[in-house]
């Protein structure tokens, strides 16, 4: 059974659907710019109706309320972007055409990346699965409807992004953007004796961003008590890898917060820890915002 692009294109396409917010300063103060691109959960109806799982199931992917508690970014000088679709249906930290042949009724361009590691997980631009590996749709999809999402979610969002890093290069010499998501609780995996990291900061082996960036922001956290790990098992993404110049003075940290801190992952709800965490890190921002970043220019 093929899924036709046209109920979700119509639907997405409809003018008060907006692909993301962004949350600007009254004043910018630093160099620095959050993002959350994998906590949104507006999902189409029928989107929903082409799955072949529930509803809690899809959500499974998502970063959940992450934007919630990095809200204090504004206020404290610093512009915050969030996705509003889910990343079950639409994946920004992935390339544009990095799909998987298997989901789609007919041939894919020759331009289509469908060699990557992430393609054969399953885990494109158009995900196959979910996070914890069930396939995702009924049947198969056309091109087309590809072609539809990536127009209306993927490319509106990093043009965004692009425009948002250029602005802070231009208004501060350098740009510090700091990607945020989360990581369900057995992410680290188990073993060896170790304490399981309470966030993991990503910098691609100190290629996306200069060690001194990670080495602040992880003596920040690690501060609060916080178990902190450095690119295990997480290093970063393609907005990682893709915004990451720092001899450009554009410098990328992709930070992962172990769900267990704040909300409750069987559920997709809300956890008691969640008030707290956003306190410790909003402080954590205002922090960052008073500190000296000059030595991020190029």
């Amino acid at each position: 059974m093929n899924v036709s692009a046209a109920p979700l294109l119509a639907e997405l396409c409809a003018p008060e659907v907006a692909p993301y917010t962004v949350l600007r300063p009254t004043a910018p103060r630093a160099p620095l710019l959050f993002a959350s691109p994998h906590s949104g959960r507006d999902y189409p109806a029928a989107f929903l109706a082409a799955a072949r799982l529930d509803a809690l199931a899809l959500r499974r992917s998502e970063d959940s309320f992450v934007e919630e508690l990095f809200a204090a970014a504004p206020a404290h000088g610093a512009p915050l972007i969030h996705a509003h679709f889910p990343r079950a249906y639409v994946d920004v930290n992935r390339e544009r055409w990095e799909l998987d042949p298997a989901m789609f009724s007919g041939p894919l361009p020759a331009y289509v990346n469908a060699a990557s590691a992430r393609v054969a997980a399953g885990l494109g631009a158009i995900p196959r699965v979910v996070a914890t590996g069930e396939p995702i749709y009924r049947g198969k999809l056309d091109f087309a409807e590809a072609e539809a999402r990536i127009a209306r979610c993927w490319t509106p969002y990093h043009e965004a992004l692009a425009a948002l890093i250029a602005e802070t290069k231009t208004r501060f010499g350098c740009c510090l953007l700091i990607d945020c998501h989360s990581m369900p609780s057995q992410a680290a995996g188990h073993g060896l004796g170790r304490r399981q990291p309470d966030m993991v900061l990503g910098d691609l082996h100190g290629t996306a961003c200069a060690p001194i960036v990670t080495l602040r922001i992880e003596s920040e956290l690690a501060g609060m008590g916080y178990a902190v790990r450095r690119n295990d098992p997480y290093a970063g993404g393609f907005v990682t890898r893709h915004y990451g110049r720092p001899r450009e003075g554009v410098h990328v940290l992709q930070l992962e917060i172990s769900r267990p801190l704040y909300m409750n992952e069987a559920r997709i709800e809300r956890g008691p820890g969640l008030g707290a965490l956003r306190q410790n890190l909003a402080r954590a921002i205002a922090r960052l915002m008073e500190m000296d970043w000059r030595m991020l220019a190029p």
